[in-house]
């Protein structure tokens, strides 16, 4: 296909739904090839639209960054490599139900956390694990936990500290009659910041759940 119809980051990002980390990602991983304006910017053709719309549409199946780039270059069929990744989700579900039955077994036996024979337990994983079972990943979870707790204090101190001025700028506004107008540019300014700081915390909280980046990497 020719390229035309030249469109920046944005434009794509919008047209396919994924974020422009994960576009930038993708092309990393050589999966997109966009082209270059004379000014240094990615200039992103239909073409490249249609490639990311078949990335998206596979990593929602499931299949890989290597799996994907066989498949955009024609070296494996898709078909093989949709086998791959229905074995790959089978022995995913075959955990899950190993997991969900040990969970019911818990309650059908009212187990509290009292009457637990944690030790029988463990080692009744540590045999199912030997066997191929795959529980959770506790460090996985503790380090998402983790950034989590470290978005937020950030976050929060920041929007405590821009508060903080605010209240100085109206006790400076009652002590010495501040102007009008320079009193509610300054506080328009930190209103303004703490939204984008509001809106900041959001996004990472949102990416560090698993956004689309994070799904991208973990393959």
């Amino acid at each position: 296909m020719e390229r035309c119809s030249f469109m920046k980051i944005k434009q794509v990002e919008e047209l396919v739904g994924v974020t422009s980390k994960n576009i930038r990602f993708y092309e990393d991983q050589g999966l997109i090839t966009p082209g270059r304006a004379e000014n240094g910017y990615r200039e992103y053709g239909l073409e490249d639209v249609d490639v990311l719309k078949k990335i998206k549409m596979l990593r929602k199946l499931g299949v890989s960054i290597e799996e994907m780039k066989a498949i955009l270059s024609g070296s494996e069929p898709l078909t093989e490599c949709l086998e791959k990744t229905v074995d790959t989700m089978s022995a995913q579900q075959k955990n899950l139900s190993y997991r969900i039955a040990l969970a019911n077994q818990l309650m059908e036996a009212r187990a509290t956390i009292d009457t637990l024979d944690t030790d029988a337990l463990l080692d009744e994983m540590d045999k199912m694990e030997k066997e191929g079972v795959i529980f959770m990943d506790v460090k996985k979870e503790d380090i998402h936990r983790k950034k989590k707790a470290g978005a937020l204090v950030g976050g929060i101190g920041m929007l405590l500290f821009m508060t903080g001025l605010i209240v100085l700028m109206v006790w400076a506004k009652i002590a010495d009659n501040m102007p009008w107008g320079v009193f509610f540019t300054a506080v328009g300014v930190f209103v303004a910041i703490m939204v984008a700081i509001g809106v900041a915390l959001f996004s990472r909280l949102k990416e560090i759940d698993g956004g689309e980046e994070d799904e991208a990497l973990k393959y």
